[in-house]
């Protein structure tokens, strides 16, 4: 066979069926082919956008997601994509080609030393370095992205599509995942034996691990509240008794107020990243006393940001089996503990009261963001999955975003990029046709991804973009108010009509400036199976800031900037 066709057939054989990039000539002899081996490609408007459908495809489906672009500038334009893949742990597979193999070095055409860029942002890499090897390093990478829960990169120069070789496509092996050790299992299953106060934190580990219905279990038998970690709203049914919320930024009341009590926490499948803990809501919520047990299929991550009594190398869903298995071996059968159940009750009810009776004015042809987001929820489908954007609008909506099943919240995590969540959900929305896809947008960010649109008419993509219209870059201005005497630079913004532009470019587009019209509309383009844009005509109200912890009041020693205090 050729390259071209053992780097196809690898594909296959590990289920790849969608691709997404631009077209390029480093590689159009095995994209010829594509269609012939059943993959379907997707050609898109910018390629960080490809990366960011790639790894919304892999989070709705848990599988690989996919894209591949021209050597050099097709190439770097990953590089944002790759890393919010990175940060989310999808197992996104970064084709790049590469300059030829004997041009290398003398600055051709769009050539570029590939493999150093995404270095840091990848959980392997591997540079084909000779046609003959190209099934089997393709395999290779494939599999430790299954493995390593990550991104990886294949890099192969452009001439290396073109040979005879003989090949073997290798099997799919996969690592069989197990509970973690029996002495760490036990140790754990004794604390929370004892515990007074257990709380469970599920993380995003539960939804990749499918543990959900593992995790509820456990979280019965032991009567602990369930909170979810930052951007992991969808990792524990939000409608059980158990369930508090998430943590974090513009996270639940009540999962800080009661994981504040914990003696023992169980962090089952989370890293317990630094910025999903930070004090919120005025509450240092994290408990300093209380023995942590962590979960995390990644050893490395074990006692990384927080000091753990017991650390668990193993798989979330047989994890939390194992540790019910052992509680059940040597306590009483468990009772169900009422008055716990009615604190969690309470401290539910009194985070939603609150919720609901925050003020959020709305203004004659504006709504009130918390108005808008709480339309929004009460009119999203049950099955919807949803992705949000980074920014202050956007961000609030983790206290309203609640879900029933998991692979069904698409946040930018960590890395925190503008521009992620509608090219993200486009990606869910191709994997997943079966569910609606809303995409919650700030209008700075939505300058990234607009385009897109044009790829949703085409492609017959019928992802929803909500765009929160407040004629600024909310989070930033956040800080100015707070901390630089309202001096806007380069927050403020004049935008188009996106309902027109969304028009323009074939896709529906509605103008919403009521709080009354958002159920409706939300409902209506859902029905539509097209593409919609939601142009959401907001106030300029701006909850709290990201990062009050990172900034400091201004500093001037100078006499011309004296003032800038």
């Amino acid at each position: 066979m050729t390259p071209s066709e053992a780097l196809v057939e690898t594909l296959v054989a590990h289920g790849v069926d969608t691709v997404f990039g631009i077209v390029g000539s480093a590689y159009m002899d095995a994209l010829d082919i594509f269609p012939a081996a059943g993959i379907r490609f997707i050609s898109v408007a910018h390629e960080q956008n490809a990366a960011h459908m790639a790894d919304g495809f892999s989070r709705a489906t848990n599988r690989h997601g996919v894209c591949i672009a021209q050597n050099g500038p097709g190439i770097t334009n990953f590089v944002t994509g790759i890393a919010a893949a990175y940060w989310a742990h999808s197992p996104v597979v970064c084709i790049t080609p590469e300059t030829g193999s004997l041009g290398v070095g003398l600055g051709g055409f769009q050539e570029a030393n590939q493999m150093p860029i995404f270095s840091t942002i990848t959980k392997y890499q591997v540079h084909i370095n000779h046609p003959a090897r190209i099934a089997e390093l393709t395999n290779r990478a494939m599999t430790n992205a299954i493995n390593e829960r990550g991104p990886v990169q294949i890099n192969i120069p452009r001439d290396y599509f073109y040979a005879d070789i003989e090949a073997e496509i290798p099997p799919v092996q996969y690592l069989e995942r197990g509970p973690g050790g029996p002495e760490s299992l036990e140790a754990a299953a004794k604390l929370l034996a004892a515990a007074k106060f257990p709380v469970i934190m599920a993380g995003g580990g539960v939804i990749m691990a499918d543990a959900v219905s593992e995790a509820c279990a456990l979280a019965e038998y032991l009567t602990a509240p369930v909170v979810t970690s930052y951007l992991h709203n969808d990792a524990f049914p939000a409608s059980h008794e158990l369930a508090t919320g998430p943590l974090g930024y513009q996270g639940s009341k009540a999962a800080m107020r009661l994981i504040a009590k914990a003696d023992v926490v169980l962090a089952l499948g989370s890293r317990l990243g630094p910025f999903g803990t930070l004090p919120q809501h005025g509450m240092d919520y994290w408990p300093k006393d209380a023995q942590i047990i962590q979960v995390d299929a990644d050893p490395r991550m074990l006692g990384l940001v927080k000091k753990i009594a017991v650390g668990i190398c193993g798989d979330a869903k047989q994890a939390a089996a194992a540790l019910l298995q052992r509680l059940q071996a040597f306590t009483l059968p468990a009772k169900r503990n009422e008055a716990r159940i009615n604190e969690i009750r309470q401290a539910k009810d009194e985070w939603a009261k609150e919720l609901a009776g925050w003020p959020s004015p709305s203004e004659d042809g504006r709504i009130g963001p918390r108005q808008a987001l709480a339309a929004l929820a009460r009119a999203m489908p049950k099955t919807a999955m949803v992705s949000t954007d980074i920014g202050n609008v956007c961000s609030v909506a983790n206290s309203y975003l609640h879900f029933e099943q998991p692979r069904s919240f698409f946040a930018a995590m960590s890395f925190g990029n503008c521009g992620y969540a509608f090219p993200t959900v486009m990606g869910a929305k191709v994997a997943r046709p079966d569910r609606p896809a809303v995409a919650y947008v700030g209008d700075g960010a939505w300058g990234m991804s607009l385009a897109e649109v044009m790829t949703c008419v085409r492609e017959g993509i019928p992802a929803i973009a909500v765009v929160f219209n407040n004629l600024q870059w909310g989070a930033e201005k956040k800080n100015q108010i707070d901390y630089y005497g309202n001096r806007f630079v380069g927050t403020n913004l004049t935008n188009p009509s996106f309902a027109d532009v969304a028009r323009a470019m074939g896709a529906e587009g509605v103008r919403v400036s009521h709080v009354d019209q958002i159920g409706d509309a939300l409902q209506a383009a859902v029905k539509s199976n097209r593409c919609t844009v939601l142009d959401v005509q907001l106030t300029r109200e701006l909850g709290e800031p990201f990062r009050r912890d990172a900034l400091k009041k201004p500093v001037r020693y100078l006499d011309k900037y004296k003032s800038y205090v």
